[in-house]
């Protein structure tokens, strides 16, 4: 019976699933439904940007552009504090976070450390057309391009946020440029290592910044205790169009046309001329952003006249960095590192072995070839030192924090150079040659700026 009952129990089940598999003849086919709006054609798209008239022009451009060359990027890469301004995501990241170039107090730290930094996550990436269009690829069309990824006003690192640079005109682009094209700040060796207090440098002018006879002192909590690579590091530029972040000892400062009436790109994104203009970002040779309505069109600038408008100007700068230089001087030794090498990997025999010699950019902004750093030994990072600043007047300094790294030969002959003790002023007028040096422009950017600055350095020095 038990069985039956299974039997008649599988038989139902069964019998269920061949009703629920029946179906009777297909109804009429119902209404279309509304059409769907249409989506991006992709080939329309891409080729608003991407013909010969435009990305490939461009593209062919920036390889002429220092800024394709990716060195930095791949060397800073993964570097938080350096990527910012060297790596594409990094410097994205503190646009995108408006992070402050403050200095602060992070808890369990004791000292001062910059807040401008990116992420680790995001330290990477070689400078290309995202890093100033951000926008790209976000919807496909031709509105992409005109975002840039910043025209916001850029506080100064170099001032630890305490001073902001707004070049307005054409609605702000030249602050994409001096988000990175900045001096770098100068932080205290001891104490709480912040940012140097500039004002005093003009306040108290003969005070010691830096006492080489008591290299580990603390008197001073406002010192830097000084080495070769104590600099401004490379793209001043900015500050110096801008009229601003120098150590501005007396008064008189004023900014030249250039400030307020044009915008970097006017005149490095000039039409196109040879390898000048353009996504080439070189201004040399180029006089079409000169010449437009407003600036010089009255009297055309022309490579026949540039004496009248930048030679002078040039030679005038030239002629005070030389100035300045030669009062940077103690005991008839130059503060300043001379290096006449101007061809990049350059090799020379030191001690017997070839070293590659690093190359002055700026070698011939001065008579004796300054490249920026201080005249202080440094076997490592400044091999040829002894070799470019030798002779009877001409020495190096002795380094006030050796390496342990160095050879006892190299600590014996650091012990016979001459102790260097510097005043405020001193300082003061070192950071200032650094700024228009590296400035690279000799005044052309904004010389009104430039001469005041120089000028009153040279006078403040006994």
């Amino acid at each position: 019976m038990k069985k039956f009952k299974n039997l008649l129990f599988f038989t139902a089940i069964c019998a269920s699933f061949a009703l629920y598999s029946c179906e009777g003849p297909m109804g009429p086919a119902g209404k279309d439904g509304k059409d769907g709006a249409d989506g991006n054609d992709a080939n329309e798209s891409c080729k608003l940007c991407h013909n010969p008239s435009s990305v490939d022009i461009i593209s062919t451009q920036y390889e002429f552009s220092k800024h394709s060359y990716g060195e930095a990027a791949f060397e800073e890469s993964g570097n938080t504090g350096c990527t910012p301004c060297h790596a594409q995501e990094a410097f994205k990241f503190v646009c995108a976070n408006n992070t402050p170039s403050t200095f602060s107090i992070v808890a369990p730290a004791t000292t001062y450390s910059n807040n401008y930094a990116a992420s680790s996550s995001l330290a990477y990436g070689e400078i290309g057309c995202s890093t100033c269009h951000s926008s790209l690829h976000n919807t496909g069309g031709i509105a992409d391009i005109s975002p840039l990824t910043t025209v916001a006003p850029v506080t100064m690192t170099m001032w630890g946020g305490a001073k902001t640079i707004n070049l307005t005109q054409d609605g702000g682009i030249s602050n994409l440029c001096v988000k990175c094209h900045q001096p770098r700040p100068f932080t205290r060796t001891f104490g709480d290592k912040n940012v140097i207090d500039y004002s005093a440098l003009v306040s108290s002018p003969a005070i010691t910044f830096f006492d080489g006879n008591a290299p580990t002192s603390t008197a001073n909590v406002n010192t830097i205790r000084p080495s070769y690579r104590t600099h401004t590091h490379y793209g001043t530029a900015g500050a110096v169009f801008a009229g601003m972040g120098g150590v501005e000892f007396g008064t008189g400062y004023t900014n030249s046309w250039h400030t307020t009436g044009a915008s970097c790109q006017n005149c490095h994104m000039a039409p196109i001329t040879g390898r000048a203009g353009g996504h080439t970002f070189v201004a040399k040779g180029n006089f079409n952003g000169c010449n437009v309505t407003g600036c010089h069109s009255a009297a055309p600038i022309s490579s026949a006249t540039t004496s009248a408008y930048w030679k002078a100007t040039r030679d005038e700068i030239t002629g005070l960095l030389n100035s300045l230089a030669a009062k940077l001087n103690v005991g008839g030794v130059d503060i300043l590192n001379r290096n006449p090498n101007t061809s990049e990997g350059a090799l020379v025999m030191v001690d017997g072995n070839p070293v590659t010699v690093g190359v002055n950019l700026w070698a011939s902004a001065t008579t004796n070839k300054y490249d920026g750093y201080l005249n202080i030994y440094d076997p490592a990072s400044n091999p040829t030192g002894p070799m470019y600043n030798n002779g009877a007047a001409l020495k190096m300094f002795r380094n006030p924090n050796p390496s342990s790294s160095w050879t006892q030969a190299q600590k014996d002959f650091n012990l016979t150079l001459p102790i260097l003790t510097l005043t405020n002023a001193q300082m003061g007028a070192i950071i200032n040659f650094q700024l228009i040096l590296r400035d690279y422009s000799l005044g052309i950017h904004n010389t009104k700026y430039a001469r005041t600055l120089l000028t009153n350095s040279i006078a403040t020095i006994p």
